[in-house]
């Protein structure tokens, strides 16, 4: 099945919601980042997260999801937009801890509880929209359930998961968001409570073949889908971005690596490729200033 979201809205509109199915997408992150099962469970969970939330957009706005929470995977950050595109990386792919108190990837292990989970949005305006909560648990599904209340004022609920296989690659990966929108009343916030504490977990269901309308339709069952999208790992480098970059350096500066270094390289952090340019390479790129 491919990596898609959809768009839905319930209850006669009393609320939308959003579902994802990154399998394969977390898949491409692992590989290419050489992630341990617990990064990746939380790299790919920020990436659904982030996922839905550039569904949330329109047109070009974009935003990048930061988790800082002071444990031993450092800094993962995501990027996405409105057009389903995804890109991350965490700062410590290789850490890895021993299974939680239930068996599962110790993910709030890894990320910590002491920190701040961050949103930026690039909504085409002046400054660019900025959020943030204090982690609360370090699983990242509460946490971006805690950044909804909090930041955007909008009771939500957020699931989020990654089941990794026996060979470290990504067997399941994908979440939910329902929010709430004013007008829900009492009785549906409590029909759709019962159904949530009856369902399986997420990656239980995208293990199972359930796609994200039979996940929705699982927790609302009058769920209307409004638009359906593939996603996908995308990143934004290449070769040639990366030879404008060298060159606004300037003559003084690439001549001096070219003097000390007699080459350059430049590392991508999101897709993990390394450029390199020989002395030949860096004197044309001079040559071009």
């Amino acid at each position: 099945m491919q990596d898609y979201l959809i768009r839905a809205t319930a209850l006669q509109g009393q609320v939308r919601a959003f579902a994802v199915r990154s399998t394969e997408v977390v898949g491409e992150l692992t590989r290419r980042h050489q992630m341990t099962p617990t990064a990746a469970a939380a790299l790919g969970r920020t990436a659904s997260a982030a996922l839905m939330m550039g569904a949330m957009l329109k047109g070009e706005e974009k935003l990048t999801v930061q988790v800082k929470g002071g444990g031993p995977i450092g800094q993962i950050v995501v990027d996405a937009n409105a057009a389903g595109e995804v890109r991350g990386y965490a700062d410590n792919p290789q850490v890895d801890l021993p299974l939680n108190a239930v068996g599962k990837l110790d993910v709030a292990g890894a990320v910590g509880t002491d920190g701040f989970l961050y949103i930026v949005k690039d909504l085409g305006l002046k400054e660019p929209y900025r959020g943030s909560v204090p982690i609360v648990s370090g699983e990242l599904a509460e946490d971006f359930t805690y950044y909804f209340a909090k930041s955007e004022q909008t009771p939500s609920v957020v699931a989020l998961g990654v089941l990794v296989d026996i060979d470290y690659s990504i067997k399941a990966s994908g979440g939910f968001i329902i929010q709430l929108l004013p007008g829900c009343t009492d009785e549906q916030i409590a029909e759709i409570e019962r159904q949530l504490s009856q369902i399986q977990s997420v990656t239980s269901m995208i293990d199972r073949g359930d796609t994200p309308e039979e996940i929705l339709r699982r927790i609302l069952p009058d769920v209307q889908v409004m638009d359906r999208m593939d996603v996908a790992f995308r990143c934004k480098c290449s070769r040639e971005r990366v030879e404008q970059t060298l060159i606004s350096l300037g003559r003084e500066e690439l001549e001096s690596i070219l003097t000390d270094e007699g080459q350059a390289e430049v590392h991508c952090h999101f897709c993990n490729e390394r450029y390199r340019f020989n002395s030949s390479e860096l004197e044309e790129l001079i040559g071009k200033i």
